[in-house]
């Protein structure tokens, strides 16, 4: 039987939710990084909201050339939140946004290839990127539980407590909920934290009180864009890894509605992808993904319908259009958004560990790989002056960890798991015996 509208509206509004959290955090961290002030944050989170439902509804769409047609929701990647800091902190906002430009063009233009190309993105190189990507993104989670770096309360017994508590909500809904109450634990977290804070007197409603109700989409909003290649190139290797993210989410989508997906179908899907991250740089928003926790909602639902997911997209934009939603996620005190992000940070570095799990340790080469790429990433993101005098082509490929880190292991993949000339292990006769 045909859901009526009432259900699958409401069905709509669980995926908001189960995602809404995972895509404000990512503008609210960048933003407060790079120094925006209330009132561009604020546009910063409106866009963002905005710019999900329109990448949602470019991969639902079951065109001839874009989106891929299945019941997926798109939203802004973790996985570059950190270069995105590196970026607009070395650089400024405008080479932030065209990096993401030129990655979204580098993707359109892959898009017919990369199923080809994902042989040369197995788990022991995506799981070693993501968990770099991880394990940097932790300090600024700390920064933040502690109050925000150069906050004159820094690490102040309030700040502390507030982290904390909204961290130890998220773990309990963990512990004693299941279905959609644990898939918008983040979210319940960040709510029950900003109130207790509401009441500590350390929550300012100024940011509401002077958004608009209605605001109208301005593309470059915050300048006209700016390349730069170290930047370009750190963005194209977060687009990569974003793709072969969101192949499995198409994968795990399609066996749960017995839909096959051809090399096709996913062409389509990653040309989807790439017109998002281009609208994305031109609206200033950020690169998208699929997101799997609204798997996980459709999975307990039972309800794999692109409708609902249409109706998802509709009220995404709808919320984008109001700055004044928006603006209720930047009044969210930093220690509140310090204790979430821990979770949510931990939570990418043990994806990448949970994609490493895939990986056959039992090879010595597939451990070098791991060894290198992830110690090459976390040693410069820790000494970036290490490579300070190379020329300013190399240091394009050394001035960042995760570009660093990323190259160390597709050379390596290649070199020991591509290459067809292998290496003969002699086991020794000792070995041999037991």
């Amino acid at each position: 039987m045909k859901p009526s509208t009432f259900k699958t509206a409401s069905l709509g509004i669980q995926h908001v939710l189960a995602m809404y959290a995972g895509a404000v955090l990512v503008p609210l961290i960048v933003g407060a990084a790079i120094g925006m002030t209330p009132k561009q944050l604020t546009y910063l989170v409106s866009i963002d909201i905005f710019m999900c439902g329109i990448a949602t509804l470019l991969q639902v769409w079951r065109g001839k050339w874009i989106g891929i047609g299945l019941p997926v929701v798109l939203g802004c990647t973790f996985t570059a939140v950190s270069p995105m800091i590196a970026i607009g902190t070395t650089h400024g906002i405008n080479y932030i946004y065209g990096a993401i430009i030129a990655s979204g063009i580098f993707v359109l233009l892959i898009a017919p290839f990369f199923s080809r190309l994902v042989r040369f993105f197995p788990p022991v190189v995506t799981g070693s990127v993501v968990t770099i990507i991880g394990v940097t993104l932790i300090p600024v989670a700390m920064n933040n539980m502690g109050g925000g770096q150069g906050s004159p309360d820094f690490g102040s017994t309030e700040n502390i407590t507030l982290a904390f508590t909204t961290l130890a909500i998220i773990i309990l809904m963990y512990r004693f909920f299941d279905g959609f109450a644990r898939s918008i634990s983040v979210l319940l977290g960040l709510l029950i934290g900003t109130v207790i804070a509401f009441f500590m007197g350390k929550v300012d409603f100024a940011p509401v009180m002077d958004a608009s109700w209605f605001h109208v989409i301005q593309p470059f909003y915050f300048g006209v864009p700016a390349f730069e290649w170290s930047g370009i190139l750190t963005m194209i290797l977060v687009a990569m890894v974003s793709l072969v993210e969101s192949t499995g989410v198409y994968f795990a989508v399609s066996d749960m509605c017995d839909e096959e997906v051809t090399e096709h179908d996913l062409a389509k899907g990653y040309r989807a992808e790439g017109i998002a991250i281009m609208l994305g740089g031109i609206f200033n928003a950020f690169p998208y993904t699929a997101f799997s926790q609204n798997v996980g909602l459709m999975q307990l639902s039972g309800v794999k319908s692109r409708t609902v997911i249409f109706y998802t997209a509709g009220f995404l934009i709808f919320l984008g259009l109001v700055p004044k939603i928006g603006a209720f996620t930047t009044i969210i005190p930093s220690s509140v958004l310090g204790g979430a992000m821990l979770a949510m940070f931990g939570m990418v570095m043990a994806q990448g560990i949970k994609m490493l799990g895939n990986v056959d340790m039992g090879k010595q080469e597939n451990l070098l790989i791991i060894a290198c790429s992830v110690g090459m990433g976390l040693g410069v993101t820790v000494v970036p002056e290490l490579f300070a005098g190379l020329p300013d082509g190399v240091k394009i490929l050394t001035g960042n960890g995760i570009v660093a880190g990323s190259l160390t292991a597709l050379v390596l993949n290649v070199l020991f798991n591509e290459i067809g000339w292998k290496r003969t292990v002699d086991v020794p006769a000792k070995e041999k015996m037991s």
